[in-house]
């Protein structure tokens, strides 16, 4: 089986070419589409860049499974022991605003770890990448996480939601410097490289949102868990976190304490 640097080399690869198939579209004139439930939006950049990718990605690795938010989900991937979990445009509402804060995301699972991913900003020309213990960077220069001790000084990128009361101890969310991107993938791959010190979403969250990011967070030094402090998995038949939590060991592990 490849190794996570292997695999890793594949993902960026892949993450490069998905960003040039993607700006070849304007995003507020690209065709799109509102999916059921009100689950958002999708575009034909959307699922330009999923075809790119299922057709590269499995084809280099006809072993692995595959999980993406653009392909129909079904239980084939649960037979496989390792299975790329792919967000061909995390942001689609950025994306079709025409801003530069959505993301390709990209992982690939080993026994529900994540041992190699990339989120990779391509209007930004920002691409995080890991590999399972191989460290964290930003651009091929190495990242660490934030060191902040103090949940009180501390920036935490939050939507508004993840401050209602009866989500903390004492009916009243801690004190802390609140910021928001729209972007999962590149709200941790800021955590990671310690543009803010963590990050929290309490509501469930797919798996394609945030594979990537919990491995490059870790591997940048800080930690990713559940909002019950539990180590996040992947691969799951229903594929879906409730909520998570990242950031530096310090505010990560006091924001993790303040949660009800």
């Amino acid at each position: 089986m490849p190794e996570p640097k292997d695999d890793l080399a594949l993902l960026t690869e892949a993450a490069r070419k998905a960003g040039a198939v993607a700006c070849r579209f304007v995003g507020a004139t690209a065709k799109r589409w509102d999916k059921p439930d009100n689950a958002g939006p999708v575009t034909e950049a959307d699922l330009a860049v999923n075809a790119l990718l299922l057709s590269d990605l499995c084809g280099a690795r006809p072993d692995y499974g595959w999980l993406s938010e653009e392909t129909e989900d079904n239980s084939d991937r649960l037979a496989h022991e390792r299975v790329f979990i792919i967000d061909p445009i995390d942001g689609t509402r950025s994306f079709v605003a025409g801003e530069d804060t959505w993301a390709h995301s990209l992982a690939v699972v080993d026994a529900g770890e994540v041992t190699a991913a990339v989120v990779y900003l391509p209007m930004r020309d920002m691409l995080y990448a890991a590999s399972r213990g191989g460290g964290a960077t930003l651009n091929g220069a190495p990242i660490r996480s934030s060191k902040q001790t103090d949940l009180a000084e501390a920036t935490v990128l939050a939507a508004r939601p993840a401050l209602v009361a009866e989500r903390w101890h004492g009916g009243e969310p801690p004190v802390f410097k609140r910021s928001y991107r729209p972007s999962l993938a590149y709200r941790m791959a800021l955590v990671a490289d310690a543009s803010f010190d963590a990050m929290i979403t309490l509501r469930r969250t797919w798996e394609w949102d945030i594979a990537a990011g919990t491995l490059i967070v870790n591997e940048a030094g800080g930690t990713c868990s559940t909002t019950n402090g539990s180590p996040v998995r992947f691969n799951n038949p229903d594929p879906r976190i409730d909520g998570i939590v990242a950031g530096g060991t310090a505010v990560q592990a006091a924001l993790i304490d303040a949660l009800a």
